[in-house]
């Protein structure tokens, strides 16, 4: 008999149940509103941060470099290039066995768009001279740092390019190594392509590893919210 408690009445299937569901929940998973906030802002803190670097003028982050070599091959914008450049290198994911998640997708779109954003609104530090520009350079590669702890402290999933930092640091480098290696290589084809390239961009390669380090396990959530 239906609704009896030997034949109760099935209840409707959840859309996000079963195999295609735990898929679905590992790749978008439901996160609480202090991940999102965390997610977000850490993610525009990363693209405010590349827009420091290349309105400081004083050499660019690695990947900048990167972008500022193919914008100009091109007449695309550094951020359009930062979000072509970050879907193609999930590509690079696979053999690491990395998994995408919120964070990941949101990164390769979020961050391009944080850096035009921020290069609109960012005041010309040549007023200041080369005070203001240094104070940029500076800025801009902490909060590099934090918004990388920040966003990955999530747990959402991390970027593109942070994937294959994770993804080398799983199978034996420090997070220190693998950063900087990965730095140094994308700033050598960056120059070769025509980035702008100077001793900012020597800073950040040899900072971001060990400011990157500090800042992602103090910033990690430790528990589910």
């Amino acid at each position: 008999m239906p609704g009896s408690p030997t034949n109760p009445v099935p209840r409707p299937s959840s859309p996000r149940t079963g195999k295609a569901a735990a898929l679905l929940d590992t790749v978008l998973p439901r996160p609480r509103g202090s991940r999102l906030v965390r997610l977000y802002v850490g993610l525009y803190l990363f693209g405010a941060g590349g827009a420091l670097l290349i309105a400081a003028d004083l050499g660019s982050s690695p990947w900048d470099v990167l972008h500022q070599g193919l914008s100009r091959h091109t007449g695309l914008s550094v951020g359009t290039w930062s979000i072509i450049v970050g879907a193609l290198l999930m590509l690079l994911w696979i053999p690491l066995r990395q998994r995408p998640g919120l964070g990941t997708i949101s990164n390769v779109v979020v961050v391009g768009l944080s850096v035009d954003a921020t290069l609109w609104w960012l005041p010309d530090p040549e007023a200041g001279g080369l005070g203001l520009r240094a104070a940029y350079l500076a800025a801009g590669i902490v909060v590099t740092a934090i918004a990388t702890g920040c966003y990955i402290g999530a747990r959402l999933g991390p970027g593109p390019r942070d994937g294959l930092m994770t993804g080398l640091a799983a199978r034996g480098l420090s997070i220190r190594a693998a950063r900087t290696g990965i730095e140094v290589s994308v700033v050598v084809f960056g120059f070769l392509l025509g980035g702008t390239v100077g001793v900012g961009t020597l800073a950040f390669a040899l900072a971001i590893g060990p400011l990157a380090q500090v800042f992602i396990p103090r910033m990690r959530l430790r528990e589910p919210e």
